[in-house]
């Protein structure tokens, strides 16, 4: 029987990649890979000539059950991701599983991924953290971000520029306009940036400058409070607030802005 290898690929310098990965990629039967096109780039930088095969999020159903089957058969096969680590908000779970499940080897090799640089120099706490990667653009996007309201650990998300505003502001009617976070983009890349403050500050800076590249939002925690200052905050919101009371199926719900539905979200997780 064979084996699958997972290997991580450079997410901007060429250089960030082991040796053991570009020894792996030479040797392989087989290489797996998100994009070819992207791929062919970094495999003919390092002279790899091995063969290439699409394996991407819209092809993977029905590509994993042939390829368990090459793997039974003897062949070493080698998972790429356009970069960073595959199966990381990258295809790449799927195939892993079913490995798992037919009692075949998986090696992940250790290597480049985006959040952890992000992270790191983020300057937020980071001995204890939740990656969410990629939130739904639709359904289930406000659930998601009700739940984590009250997340006590730093939380890392991955964005697309064209909707970073929308999402800082966002995360301002449901985390707090005061809320800490990094936004790193084009990390590893020569224009890599990491932009901290809170979240309005963070927010009118890419309002001013338009983000481009890759992005990795990290975002602080919800600080922890006396349960005496629990109980006051919540008071004073029910004093100020005038529209803590509304309920979502009301028909003044429809005549509040989304910053207003946010804050009273946020308000009813807090009570």
């Amino acid at each position: 029987m064979g084996k699958l290898f997972v290997v991580p690929t450079p997410v901007g310098n060429m250089e960030d990649i082991t040796f053991r990965a570009i020894r792996v990629l030479k040797e392989a039967d087989l290489i797996l890979a998100e994009d070819t096109r992207t791929s062919s780039v970094l495999l003919h930088h390092y002279d790899i000539k091995n063969h290439l095969l699409s394996h991407h999020k819209f092809n993977e159903h029905q590509n994993v059950e042939r390829i368990v089957e090459r793997i039974q058969a003897g062949e070493t096969i080698a998972l790429i991701s356009d970069a960073g680590t595959p199966a990381i908000s990258d295809p790449g779970f799927l195939l892993v599983r079913e490995c798992a499940r037919n009692g075949i080897e998986v090696t992940c090799l250790p290597g480049a991924t985006a959040f952890v640089p992000a992270l790191v120099s983020s300057g937020l706490p980071d001995e204890r953290f939740c990656f969410e990667g990629f939130l739904p653009q639709k359904k289930g996007r406000n659930t998601r971000l009700l739940a984590l309201a009250n997340e006590p650990r730093t939380m890392i998300f991955y964005e697309s520029p064209y909707r970073l505003v929308k999402t800082l502001e966002q995360f301002i009617g449901y985390f707090g306009a005061e809320r800490p976070v990094a936004v790193c983009r084009e990390i590893s890349k020569v224009h890599e940036e990491c932009v901290r403050g809170s979240l309005t500050e963070v927010l009118s800076h890419f309002q001013k400058n338009e983000p481009k590249g890759e992005i990795v939002i990290v975002l602080g925690g919800k600080a922890e409070m006396p349960d005496s200052e629990s109980l006051e905050a919540g008071n004073e919101v029910n004093e100020n607030n005038p529209v803590a009371e509304i309920s979502s199926g009301s028909k003044d719900w429809k005549k509040l802005s989304n910053a207003e539905r946010c804050a009273l979200r946020r308000k009813k997780i807090n009570q």
